[in-house]
C-alpha cells in the first residue's frame, strides 16, 4: 500500500475508532481526540482532571477499541518500584524466576502519579523513555506499541509528590478534563444506571498502529513548518530575543527542545488524521496547547493576577 492510500486508510480507521469508543463513553470529543493522536505519534500523555470523569474507563475503553493489552496501576505512597517493574522470586526449584509486573502491557493508566514517591515515579519513566527496563542486571524489552497515561488530580496537594519539570517534558500531551455538560450528565446517568451491556470490538492489532506510527514518521514537513514550531518554542523562554514582554512579565521557564520536536510529530499525526500529506502552521497551533501546557513555568505574577497557561501560548501564536 502506498504511504498516500495508508493516510486515507487511517482517516477511515481512526473515525471508526472514535464511533466505537463513543459507544462507552459520552462527550469527551477533544480529549479523546488528544489521546488517539499522542497513541498514533508514539508519545505518553497526562491527564489532569478531579475524580470521577470516567479516566480509567476511557482508557480501558480506547485500549479495547485499539485490540491492546490494558493494565492499570494505582500509585500509593507506599508502592515501591519492584510493585510495578515485578521482581525475581526463588521458585520450588530453587531457581530464580521472574515475576512481571503490571508495566508489561501496552497501554498502562498510571492513575493518580503524584501520589507516590520520585523513587517509583523514576521505574515507570524509564519505561516510558526507553521502552525497556533493567531489573536485578536482566534488561527486558516491552512489547510495543507502548503507550503511558498517567493521571493527577489537581485539588489534593497535600501528601502528594508533584512530578519534577524534567518528568512532565517526557510527556508529549498534557490533557485536561472538564466536567460533562448538563446534557451529556443526563446521558452519562442514563446509561451507567441500566443493565444494558456494550460491547467495544477491537479494531487493530499491534502491528497495524505500529505501521502507522511509521507511516506518520515518513510525513514530509516543509521547513517554514519547522522554523515556526522551534520559534514558537523559542518565544516561550524569557529574555529570549524572540520572547515578547507579556512571556517575560509572567513566565519564570520556557519549554525545552523536546517541545519542538513534539509538536511537529503532533502536527504531522494531526495533518495525517485529518487526510492532508504534510502538515502545515495550523496544526502546529492546533496541538500546541496541549504540548507547551505543561513545560512552561508561571511566576507568582501569573498567579496573582489568574493568567493561565492557555492565555499565555494563545499570546504566542
Amino acid at each position: 500500500m502506498s504511504d498516500v492510500a495508508a493516510i486515507q486508510n487511517l482517516v477511515q480507521r481512526q473515525k471508526e475508532l472514535k464511533q466505537e469508543i463513543a459507544k462507552i463513553i459520552v462527550g469527551q470529543d477533544e480529549v479523546v481526540a488528544q489521546i488517539v493522536l499522542s497513541i498514533f505519534a508514539g508519545g505518553h500523555a497526562l491527564l489532569v482532571g478531579v475524580p470521577g470523569l470516567a479516566k480509567t474507563l476511557m482508557v480501558n475503553t480506547i485500549s479495547q477499541a485499539l485490540g491492546l493489552e490494558f493494565k492499570r496501576i494505582q500509585f500509593t505512597p507506599d508502592l515501591m518500584p519492584s510493585d510495578i517493574l515485578g521482581s525475581e522470586i526463588l521458585d520450588e526449584n530453587r531457581q530464580f524466576k521472574f515475576i512481571k509486573g503490571p508495566i508489561f502491557s501496552n497501554i498502562i493508566l498510571a492513575d493518580e502519579i503524584n501520589r507516590t514517591p520520585p523513587k517509583t515515579q523514576a521505574a515507570l519513566l524509564e519505561a516510558m523513555q526507553e521502552k525497556a527496563v533493567t531489573i536485578a542486571g536482566h534488561h527486558h524489552k516491552l512489547s510495543l506499541p507502548y503507550f503511558v497515561l498517567a493521571t493527577q488530580n489537581p485539588i489534593e496537594q497535600e501528601g502528594t509528590y508533584p512530578l519534577p519539570e524534567a518528568q512532565l517534558d517526557r510527556f508529549m500531551f498534557a490533557i485536561k478534563l472538564d466536567y460533562p455538560s448538563f446534557a451529556e450528565e443526563v446521558q452519562v446517568v442514563k446509561s451507567t444506571t441500566s443493565d444494558v451491556t456494550v460491547k467495544v470490538n477491537p479494531l487493530f492489532t499491534s502491528q497495524e498502529i505500529l505501521d502507522f506510527q511509521h507511516l506518520i514518521r515518513r510525513i514530509p514537513v516543509a521547513d517554514n513548518v519547522i522554523e515556526y514550531a522551534v520559534t514558537l518554542v523559542g518565544k516561550t523562554r524569557p529574555g529570549n530575543p524572540l520572547s515578547n514582554d507579556y512571556v517575560n512579565t509572567y513566565l519564570d521557564w520556557g519549554a525545552g527542545p523536546r517541545a519542538s520536536q513534539n509538536l511537529i510529530l503532533a502536527a504531522k499525526t494531526n495533518a495525517a488524521l485529518n487526510g492532508k500529506y504534510s502538515p502545515d502552521i495550523e496544526d502546529v497551533q492546533a496541538v500546541a496547547t496541549g504540548i507547551l501546557r505543561h513545560r512552561i513555568i508561571k511566576n507568582y505574577k501569573a498567579d496573582a493576577e489568574g493568567i493561565t497557561e492557555e492565555m499565555i501560548i494563545k499570546k504566542l501564536f
